[in-house]
């Protein structure tokens, strides 16, 4: 090996340790978006015991959250491009502050409900910014894999949190889980919060944001530590024609030749949630207590489910830059629809044990490996540059309204005397199938691949699909 050659090397390999700093640190956002909205899974019944609540109360409990990543995400766009990616991760670190002790300490249903939903913005913001961030400072060789760590953070906050809650309540009598042991869950998600804020302090903004503010000095330097010096200038010059053309505001992505990648980007959003993913991950105990399960083996399931998601996310992160993000998702809806209709089938026969917890397992799977990590690299490529912010804000509104629907009707679902007469609780079930097909076709039809393409390729593919 020559002096050069390890000249090359070490410099490649001090360029890659700078980008996954960055990225390892933004993905602390997805880690808290999984921390916090899983959470409520351990802690509702306490809750609702504490407070007195009844169905709806319990059910706006735990959609409340959900209510604020809407808002978190109309936020999001608008702060992402006037303050900065960096900017917009640190004000969701502080709501994620200040959810978690406000949760903690509620001496009402309305403070538990305002500070949940300000979690939730947080939630919002992160949910958007954090793979969008990820995106911008990545090469393109590297990009896939590493917005798709963000979803193996997402997958470890709520594996965390579900042996959290686990460990809380372990051996703790009734009387003191109602009256701390919920206060105790909502209120750890404190100290991965303030590592968040303090970690932000230390990464660079997104080289991308900074040219677009015409601070090309800045962005220069950033990429040459992302990419080196003779691909940072020629990345420069496409990231600069790429803004050349005109910004526009949210009313001009209704315009035909926008209008259309948006649309997809927003049918996928939505398809990520219709297919029932937080449905488990949120009433997963309640599930498997509807089939007969006790107590302590629904909340060991949940481990279980935590656990296996984040063993198959890391799997997606191996698979998505050689295999292409079209299989996987094609893969995925069809794992997903058939371990669905399989387990609505388990679910009509009232049937508790091995299969019951496999089939969820084979869904969750199915999900972990694209449905999840994958859809989110999607959206965090497929929009153009000068209106990545809004367009993916737009996107993924529509991804929480989607969850909230999902995790609002879902009780209503599964629990109507009349559809759990005629069906078991499998009704639901079998809605959520029915959209994994969806979601396959759609993807087959409309999905491109952009495994390997640099952000402004993917925006030149689009232009020729005019």
């Amino acid at each position: 090996m020559t002096a050069e050659t390890a000249s090359s090397n070490g410099a490649q390999t001090g360029q890659r340790g700078y980008v996954y700093r960055a990225c390892l640190v933004a993905t602390l956002g997805g880690l808290l978006f999984g921390y916090d909205t899983a959470v409520i899974s351990g802690g509702i019944g306490f809750l609702k015991q504490y407070f007195s609540l009844n169905e709806w109360q319990e059910g706006w409990a735990a959609s409340s959250a959900l209510l604020g990543c809407v808002v978190g995400v109309g936020l999001a766009g608008l702060m992402s491009d006037r303050f900065g990616r960096r900017m917009a991760l640190i004000a969701a670190a502080f709501c994620f502050l200040v959810s978690a002790l406000g949760t903690a300490l509620p001496r009402t249903l309305t403070e538990f409900v305002v500070y949940r939903a300000l979690g939730g913005v947080g939630v919002g913001i992160a949910s958007m910014v954090s793979p969008m961030y990820i995106a911008e400072v990545s090469p393109a060789a590297l990009r896939g894999r590493l917005v798709s760590v963000n979803q193996i953070a997402i997958a470890t906050g709520m594996l965390v949190v579900y042996f959290v809650n686990y460990f809380i309540v372990r051996g703790k009598p009734e009387a003191w889980n109602v009256t701390l042991g919920w206060r105790w869950m909502f209120g750890s998600e404190a100290i991965p919060c303030v590592i968040f804020l303090l970690l932000l302090l230390a990464v660079p903004e997104s080289p991308r944001w900074l040219a677009a503010k015409g601070r090309h000095e800045q962005a220069l330097a950033i990429l040459r530590r992302i990419g080196g010096t003779p691909q940072a200038r020629k990345e420069l010059e496409e990231i600069e024609a790429a803004l050349a053309e005109e910004p526009v505001s949210l009313r001009q992505l209704l315009h035909p030749g926008l209008m259309k990648i948006v649309g997809i980007g927003v049918v996928l959003a939505i398809l990520q949630q219709v297919t029932g993913i937080n449905v488990i991950l949120y009433y997963a105990p309640k599930i498997f207590a509807s089939l007969g399960a006790a107590a302590d083996a629904a909340m060991l399931n949940t481990i279980v489910i935590g656990g296996s998601m984040v063993v198959f996310t890391v799997v997606a992160i191996g698979c998505v830059d050689r295999w292409g993000r079209r299989p996987l998702l094609l893969l995925a809806s069809a794992g997903m629809a058939g371990s669905l209709f399989m387990f609505s089938g388990v679910a009509y026969l009232q049937k508790t044990g091995p299969w019951a917890l496999l089939l969820i397992l084979v869904y969750i799977a199915s999900f972990s490996i694209a449905m999840g990590p994958v859809v989110w690299v999607v959206l965090a490529e497929i929009f153009p540059n000068r209106v990545r912010g809004r367009a993916l804000s737009v996107a993924t509104f529509f991804l929480w309204i989607a969850n909230y629907v999902v995790s609002q009707t879902f009780p209503v679902l599964n629990d109507h005397p009349y559809l759990v007469s005629r069906f078991h609780h499998a009704f639901p079930f079998w809605v959520y199938g029915s959209l994994s097909v969806i979601a396959f076709v759609f993807i087959w039809r409309w999905i491109p691949e952009t495994k390997g393409r640099t952000l402004e390729e993917i925006e030149q593919y689009w232009k020729g699909q005019k």
